[in-house]
């Protein structure tokens, strides 16, 4: 949740802005929205993919009043005689496409299910193909490492109360009613939609990181509509907070999860003939941590000038930013050892990471902070973070104090924010949840809040390994083996279980 990778979603299809419907005589329902499919295979996706638009409110208190357009796409069961239902795909974020993932996913998904589902997915409002969202942010606010509220040298956060004041006062100046109508009860409001205008009377459901909040909120406000839910990677669902909670369990997360990388860049496999010189970055695990967070401090006191992109140093943020990226899988190790191997090198040119040499669209980057500034009330006290923030900062360093610091939360302004929705026990006991233990982003202690939200409703499967994104994601074959025959079969295990790293 709330990583580098949820602030850049692919644009797959065209997007509409909100635009005004017709309001119908008093008292008539709203009708159920129709959908007209057409081919959109995409590069690299499946065969027989579809695409469409689904008109769904602006505002589901005024159902007749100023409408939006979500991007959804389809790829129907090559066995319609296995077709046992729909599986609606939920991606991570906020701002992550569901088209784009259903693309990459379905292959993977089609080889697990056979034939047993129509897969489906949509974009969140504001997101890819589905109709705009923007506040007009400057474009030099609209950095990933800027967004990410990274405190400056020595824990100073002035310069992140400068950037959250103007972005807060751009989307209340700019974001209309498309900015105030993104957030996470809106977003499972929209799935009921969708599955609506399938014709479905239930729907299951695979959703992913930030995805499983959204889910967990759907499976609450219309758990009389879900078949099988699987919530992957899941956060604390605690509604007091939100999103305030998921930045706080970072710092235990990205310490926890960085003790793996430790180990791999100190391994004196790193230095075997035919290996890549310099990515064993110290004899043993510990070392690897000191001179991280060593480099990190240095870099905030003096960024490293010589770099592949003309005017972007290396500073602090950008390497704690692509830390924290990195531990999201172990396949991106090489790539964070290179760059604190070259970091500390003067005479090295360091490559700047790739989702940091462009800004954000205004589109993504109004989504990202829309979502979790309109989910829930943040504190307004500068003092209070700066407390916080040195706090944390001394707890955990590889993290610099981004946990605790201030977002344009704090400013902002939306007089139809709604009150957040409790996750509760309440329901049908069709939830599985998958979790690795070593998350960097949705740690083992995050799930297990949200199993105890849930209480019976819920099995958790832990895998123990780190990584972020479990199911057809880090390859596990236990974990991936138990969500598949729950999703044909229906079948949880008695109890909670662990899988073997």
């Amino acid at each position: 949740m709330l990583s580098g990778a949820t602030l850049a979603s692919a644009v797959l299809t065209g997007g509409t802005t909100a635009q005004a419907a017709p309001a119908p005589a008093s008292g008539a329902r709203a009708a159920v929205p129709v959908l007209t499919w057409t081919p959109c295979v995409q590069p690299g996706g499946p065969p027989g993919q579809e695409c469409a638009q689904l008109t769904v409110p602006v505002d589901y208190r005024a159902p007749h009043g100023p409408t939006m357009q979500l991007a959804v796409s389809r790829i129907l069961s090559t066995s319609p005689g296995e077709r046992r239902g729909t599986l609606v795909v939920v991606p991570g974020g906020p701002g992550n496409s569901g088209v784009q993932r259903l693309t990459q996913k379905a292959p993977a998904l089609q080889v697990q299910l056979g034939g047993a589902y129509d897969l489906v997915a949509f974009d969140p409002r504001g997101v890819g193909g589905s109709s705009k969202a923007a506040c007009g942010i400057d474009e030099k606010d609209r950095r990933v490492d800027k967004l990410r509220s990274w405190p400056g040298a020595g824990g100073d956060i002035s310069e992140n109360v400068a950037r959250s004041r103007r972005i807060a006062e751009a989307c209340a100046r700019n974001g209309g009613a498309a900015v105030r109508s993104l957030s996470s009860l809106n977003q499972a409001r929209d799935l009921d939609r969708f599955r609506q205008a399938l014709g479905e009377q239930k729907v299951s459901v695979w959703s992913n990181s930030y995805g499983s909040y959204v889910t967990a909120i759907y499976a609450e406000r219309f758990g009389h509509r879900t078949d099988r839910v699987v919530l992957d990677s899941s956060g604390d669902p605690d509604h007091r907070r939100v999103a305030r909670r998921w930045l706080a369990n970072a710092g235990p997360a990205v310490e926890e999860r960085f003790a793996d990388f430790a180990a791999w860049a100190s391994d004196p496999a790193r230095e075997a003939p035919g290996q890549e010189p310099g990515l064993r970055l110290a004899a043993r695990p510990e070392e690897v941590r000191s001179l991280v967070v060593a480099l990190a401090e240095r870099l905030e006191r003096q960024p490293k000038e010589r770099t592949d992109t003309a005017g972007i140093a290396l500073d602090g943020a950008i390497l704690r930013h692509t830390l924290w990226g990195a531990l999201y899988n172990d396949n991106s190790f090489p790539v964070l050892a290179r760059l604190i191997r070259d970091a500390r090198d003067p005479a090295a040119v360091v490559a700047i990471p790739g989702d940091v040499k462009k800004p954000l669209s205004d589109q993504d980057a109004a989504v990202f902070m829309g979502v979790i500034c309109n989910d829930v009330t943040w504190p307004g006290s500068v003092a209070g973070y700066e407390r916080r923030v040195a706090a944390d900062r001394a707890r955990y360093p590889l993290t610099g104090g981004l946990p605790a610091n201030i977002a344009p939360c704090a400013f902002w302004q939306n007089p139809d924010r709604e009150k957040p929705v409790r996750i509760t026990g309440e329901g049908p006991a069709n939830i599985l949840m998958i979790q690795a233990r070593r998350d960097p982003a949705t740690p083992h202690s995050g799930a297990l809040a949200m199993q105890r939200a849930l209480g019976d409703r819920a099995r958790l499967v832990t895998v123990e390994r780190g990584g972020h994104g479990v199911y057809l994601g880090i390859r596990n074959p236990c974990g991936d083996a138990v969500v598949t025959k729950f999703l044909l079969t229906g079948e949880r295990p008695e109890r909670d279980i662990s899988c073997g790293g």
